[in-house]
């Protein structure tokens, strides 16, 4: 059993005993739902259906245009009451397609199994994927299809999939594997066989040893997967770390892809989806949630909806407890701050943590003392502080040549600071201004 890890990182309390002892619980399906088009990295899809129209479940309601791109299901049967703009739980606003849910849970006649799995040559494979509308469900959304497709002068000998799950409070990863390993493991077979990769691996946090024993045993008539315990640490689950503690392999820090070093990284969930998919011509219209926190009255793992509001799930988790302060789409790590409980679940929803006011005064930032704490944490060899300056002085160039585009924003950096200084804000301001300056210079 080989144990390994990565160089920075910080240790955090999980709090995920709010939810690892609790079975997963299919929650109640709304009147009315909400799906969003952009549910995926890149342009967001046109809506297929109009008002007044009649869907049935797993019917393609949304469609893109390119390459990168994944078509939007509906989630129940029904009828589309409205087109409308809506917030996104990344914080941006979309256009929703609005669903009154007749109950009748029919399924679109283009929901069949497309035939004998193993007869499906990586092209299909690929091409059913897509037409599932899966993307990566740990929460970054790129599609699919795209990471399996072949790339001019590069190969992919290895997949590894993600259940590390390292982010406080969310269980639902753990419970997918406990619950459904053999559907992961039929996943990631797939997978290497649409990017005709040889070797697979499923990577565990050393906190999750039930999990291990369960997606071991599942695995184990194939001689090409290995299940591998990493230990717990975070943020172990970010690709690059994690593709180093694997394979020992570094991916190029400046713009550097898996690919680049001969590997794709999906989430556990995103397998389970592409079982689904292979085998049955099921669309990726619900997936694993943990609502959890300490502003729930009852912290749950969900299978949930695609379009379902925050709000149904927290009434259904009896509520909220105390006086909130936040609404977290994601968990306490790298999670977004939302307005509002009206958002809904989309594909890459990993979870919803509701956080109670305390009694604590509100930490002011001062200036930094120089402790190189956030130097020391940082997993991708960055020097916070510098870029923070650089931000602060709109100095994108410089910021640029420091490889602030290399952050991950994981949060670790802030979490030592004893200054309190809002590093990850900054840094992603000096982010976004450097990327939408190529892009201009693209154009």
């Amino acid at each position: 059993m080989r144990k390994a890890g990565f160089k920075g990182g910080i240790h955090l309390h999980g709090y995920k005993e709010l939810t690892s002892g609790k079975a997963t619980v299919s929650a109640r399906i709304p009147d009315r739902l909400y799906i969003p088009l952009s549910q995926h990295i890149g342009a967001p899809c046109a809506s297929l259906v109009l008002v007044g129209d009649k869907v049935k479940k797993g019917q393609k309601i949304g469609e893109g245009k390119g390459f990168v791109t994944a078509p939007v299901h509906a989630s129940v049967s029904g009828t589309v009451s409205a087109i409308e703009l809506r917030e996104h739980p990344g914080g941006s606003f979309v256009h929703c397609v609005v669903i009154e849910n007749d109950g009748k849970e029919e399924w679109a006649e283009s929901v069949k199994p497309p035939g004998n799995p193993e007869a499906l040559d990586s092209e299909k494979l690929r091409k059913i994927i897509f037409e599932a509308g899966i993307v990566g469900m740990g929460g970054a959304t790129f599609p699919s299809h795209v990471k399996y497709s072949p790339v001019e002068g590069k190969k992919a000998g290895v997949v590894i999939l993600n259940g590390i799950e390292c982010e406080p409070y969310l269980t639902s990863d753990h419970h997918l594997m406990l619950e459904k390993p053999e559907r992961i493991v039929a996943g990631l077979r797939y997978i290497m066989r649409s990017t005709c990769c040889d070797k697979g691996i499923i990577a565990i946090e050393d906190n999750k040893m039930d999990a291990v024993e369960v997606v071991r045993k599942a695995a184990a008539p194939f001689n090409e997967i290995i299940v591998m315990v990493i230990p717990e640490k975070y943020p172990q689950g970010s690709e690059k770390q994690l593709i180093y503690a694997c394979t020992g392999k570094e991916v190029p820090a400046a713009g550097g892809l898996p690919l680049d070093v001969g590997v794709i990284v999906n989430n556990v969930g995103t397998a389970a989806a592409v079982a689904d998919a292979v085998e049955k011509g099921v669309p990726l219209v619900e997936r694993y949630l943990t609502l959890s926190g300490d502003g729930i009255s009852n912290p749950e793992n969900y299978l949930v909806r695609i379009g379902t509001l925050f709000k149904e799930l927290i009434e259904q988790s009896g509520g909220y407890v105390g006086d909130i302060e936040k609404i977290l789409a994601g968990g306490p790590m790298m999670g977004k701050a939302l307005f509002n409980d009206e958002v809904p679940v989309v594909k890459g929803s990993s979870g919803i943590v509701v956080v109670k006011r305390d009694d604590k005064p509100d930490m002011k930032e001062f200036s930094c003392v120089r402790c190189a704490k956030c130097i020391d944490a940082c997993p991708a060899f960055l020097e916070p502080t510098c870029l923070v300056r650089l931000s602060k002085k709109s100095a994108w160039e410089e910021a640029e040549q420091s490889h602030v585009t290399s952050c991950i924003e994981c949060g670790s950096c802030v979490y030592g600071c004893p200054a309190h200084i809002p590093l990850v804000q900054h840094i992603r301001k000096a982010k976004q201004a450097v990327l939408a300056a190529k892009a201009k210079a693209k154009k």
